[in-house]
C-alpha cells in the first residue's frame, strides 16, 4: 500500500494555540496543512480569513492548502495567495465563472482545485481537469468537523482517479476520514487525505499520522 500525503484539517486543532499547533504538525510528519474557510453564507459556519492564513504561514513551511467554502471565491482568491496559500481549492457553483476564478488563482502564483460535494457526481469535474492540479471530493457535507463519512464517496474516489488517470491532477478528500477507513481510500488511489479529529484528537499525533499513511487501522 503506497504511502498518502496527509493534510490534517487546523480546524480541529486549538484556536488558542495555532500557533503551536501548525508547528506540532511539521513534527508530526504531516505533509500539508488543510486551512477550512467557511463564510456562514456558502455553509452554514464561519471560521477564519486571510489574517488567520497569513499567521499558520509565518509559523510554518509546510504546504498551505486552503479551501474555500465560501460564496463568490474569485473575490478574495488573490488575497489568500499573497497571505500564503500553495494551494486553493473552491466549490465551482459558488463562484460566478469557475474557469475565471481557476484562472485568477493560478496568475497569482498558486495551484488551483475545485471540490465536489457528496452530491456532486464526478463527471462535473470533467470540464475543468485539464485546468485544475487537484480535485477534492467532500466526504461529509461542509460546515462543521466530526461528521461521519458518507460512504457512497468511496467509490467516487476510483471514478476520479479513472478521470485523471495520465494527468498530472491529485485527487484529495476531505471530511469523515478514520484510520479505519483510510486504508481503503489508499488502496482507491486517493493523493492526499484531509484528517482533522483522526489526528488532533488522537492521542498520538504523530502514530495515528503515520498509520493514516501506512495503512494501520489502530494506534
Amino acid at each position: 500500500m503506497a504511502d498518502i500525503m496527509i493534510a490534517p484539517s487546523i480546524l480541529s486543532a486549538d484556536f488558542a494555540a495555532m500557533g503551536e499547533a501548525v508547528k506540532n504538525l511539521e513534527k508530526w510528519n504531516a505533509d500539508w496543512v488543510h486551512c477550512d474557510v467557511m463564510d456562514g453564507e456558502f455553509v452554514p459556519n464561519i471560521t477564519f480569513g486571510m489574517p488567520m492564513v497569513e499567521a499558520l504561514r509565518r509559523n510554518t513551511s509546510l504546504f498551505l492548502d486552503v479551501h474555500l467554502m465560501i460564496v463568490k471565491p474569485e473575490r478574495y482568491v488573490e488575497r489568500f495567495v499573497k497571505a500564503g496559500a500553495d494551494l486553493v481549492t473552491f466549490h465551482p457553483e459558488a463562484s460566478d465563472d469557475a474557469f475565471a476564478t481557476i484562472e485568477m488563482i493560478k496568475s497569482a502564483g498558486a495551484k488551483a482545485g475545485i471540490v465536489l460535494n457528496p452530491d456532486v457526481p464526478c463527471s462535473v469535474a470533467e470540464k475543468f481537469i485539464d485546468k485544475v492540479d487537484l480535485v477534492m471530493l467532500m466526504g461529509v457535507f461542509p460546515g462543521f468537523g466530526g461528521q461521519k463519512f458518507i460512504p457512497e464517496v468511496m467509490e467516487k474516489i476510483s471514478v476520479l482517479k479513472a478521470m485523471t488517470d495520465g494527468k498530472n491532477v491529485l485527487a484529495e478528500l476531505d471530511g469523515g476520514v478514520t484510520l479505519e477507513n483510510a486504508p481503503e481510500m489508499v488502496r482507491r488511489g486517493l493523493d492526499v487525505m484531509v484528517a482533522g479529529n483522526a489526528v488532533f484528537k488522537a492521542s498520538d499525533p504523530a502514530r495515528a499520522i503515520m498509520c493514516l499513511k501506512s495503512g494501520i487501522t489502530s494506534l
